[in-house]
């Protein structure tokens, strides 16, 4: 935004709404004024106290590792305290999510996932993360968008506002604040802070795109094993985070930072910090064993056929399969009582017409079945219900999605699915274990292609060796390296 807009939006907003909110502020680390909506620093601090408390469950909650918290915090802390707020009180937190994800919430709190920690090669490479988001905090995005959103109400709902509410519309625009993309301008401005900070605590400020190249082979990988090669935006946190190789390194241009004497690229502590650390599922989650979904804290699994490729995350598990097929698991509320077929018709089912609804027994447990055909954004669709009944208190869903013209051939594979649900034993939920990250350091005539196969991966094990540890498809291992491998 130039000066000279800020400064009408700021005229906007105080003649709207005179002395109910404050005008413009100048962000510390840029020097830019923006209009706020009222937010103040304090408030800023406030909200991100407040959404910290929503935002560690929706991820999986913190990462159990007290050592690794402690190290990814005291690089967060060095940054910070290059920055323009070096008294402001940073938050940083490992996630246990197996997603690559980092992000920042009003007034210092920064997330970073363990899935994130698994693709970085190095110190360096993370602390750029983490500088790029310290810079949102010190640049004070978030306080700017509020005061877009606001200033969206006011330009939507004009003069009205003042009989309003503005407590009510400010808590409107709050909504979704914390996650809610920001603009290319925004992540740029970040991206020179993050250099600035990086080049200050003395890391290579290359780190930050060295990374993003990671970023993307990892992207790519997961859109073709998702059997959606040509997809790989949509598996990318780029998404929220409009960034590029290319943007970053215009940023390291830009931001004229001098040339770091000895930059840290430090390696073999990151590596010593991570080994061990949990790969891909967490167990609390449940956990994917090629097309097994087991999970020891409900004790159940069920499989899906060959071609389905399993997709966990905290509310359901997916499966995508051929022929632009699906399933979708998830969990309900149990109905009280009612036969199963009653709650598919009656509660899950509502208002949609079913056929063919029949009670069956899966592995000793009540269920119920029904089909019905629907049309959506990508055609019609043949859908199949199945509800089953783990226990007075829980039901298990799957939702079957297939095309009229592959219903028939999927058919058999997927009723495999529907009674290959069993619940497990006490010893069988106990004896499930999380996928770890192991550095190991080659020895003379290992290959990629032989770590690899010993990766405990149906599919794509290669690929996945090559990703996480930034190798192309013709690199040559040297002994005494040290990669990433996982290990059961």
């Amino acid at each position: 935004m130039t000066l000279r807009r800020a400064r009408a939006v700021c005229a906007l907003a105080l003649f709207v709404l005179g002395a109910a909110v404050s005008g413009c502020e100048t962000a510390p680390a840029t020097g830019r004024t923006f209009f706020t909506g009222g937010m103040s620093a304090e408030d800023e601090v406030a909200l991100g106290a407040k959404e910290h408390e929503k935002i560690v469950p929706e991820f999986g909650g913190a990462y159990d590792d007290p050592q690794l918290a402690s190290y990814v915090a005291s690089v967060g802390q060095l940054l910070a305290k290059t920055s323009e707020l070096p008294d402001l009180k940073f938050t940083f937190t490992v996630l246990d999510s197996p997603i690559v994800n980092a992000f920042a919430l009003p007034g210092g709190y920064v997330y970073v996932t363990r899935g994130l920690l698994s693709l970085a090669a190095d110190e360096a490479e993370m602390a750029g993360v983490l500088a790029h988001e310290v810079g949102h905090v010190t640049a004070r995005h978030s306080a700017e968008r509020y005061g877009q959103a606001v200033t969206a109400s006011i330009v939507q709902t004009g003069l009205g506002l003042l009989f309003g509410d503005i407590g009510a519309m400010a808590g409107g625009a709050v909504g979704g604040l914390a996650l809610r993309s920001y603009s290319r301008d925004q992540e740029h401005e970040a991206d020179l802070l993050g250099i600035r900070y990086l080049a200050r605590a003395g890391y290579d400020p290359q780190a930050m795109a060295t990374f993003l190249e990671h970023l993307l082979a990892d992207s790519r990988l997961e859109a073709q094993m998702a059997g959606q090669p040509g997809k790989a935006d949509e598996f990318n946190i780029m998404q929220t985070h409009p960034r590029t190789a290319d943007r970053v390194e215009l940023a390291l241009r830009e931001a004229g930072v001098k040339t770091v004497q000895q930059p840290m690229r430090p390696r073999d502590v990151y590596l010593q910090k991570i080994d061990g650390m949990v790969y891909g599922d967490s167990p609390k989650e449940g956990i994917v064993r090629g097309r097994r979904f087991l999970h020891s804290a409900l004790k159940f699994s069920f499989e899906v056929p060959e071609g389905f490729q399993l997709i966990n995350s905290p509310k359901a598990v997916a499966a995508r399969g051929p022929q632009d097929s699906a399933i979708i698991f998830d969990q309900a509320k149990s109905n009280a009582g009612g036969s199963m077929a009653a709650y598919l018709a009656q509660v899950w089912a509502k208002g949609v017409s079913l056929k063919d609804v029949e009670a069956i027994t899966i592995n000793g447990m009540e269920a119920a079945t029904g089909q019905t055909q629907q049309n959506t954004k990508q055609g019609t669709r043949d859908i199949r219900l199945v509800a089953i009944r783990y226990d007075p208190q829980t039901i298990y869903r799957f939702l079957f999605v297939t095309t009229p013209e592959s219903t028939a051939s999927l058919a058999e594979g997927l009723r495999a699915t529907t009674y290959s649900f069993r619940k497990l034993s006490d010893e069988e939920a106990a004896q499930i274990k999380p996928l770890r990250i192991r550095i190991h350091t080659v020895r003379a005539g290992e290959t990629p292609q032989s770590l690899a196969a010993r990766m405990p991966f149906e599919s794509f094990a290669l690929e996945r060796f090559l990703v996480m540890n930034g190798l192309s498809a013709d690199s040559v291992l040297k002994t005494g390296q040290k990669v990433k491998i996982v290990t059961e």
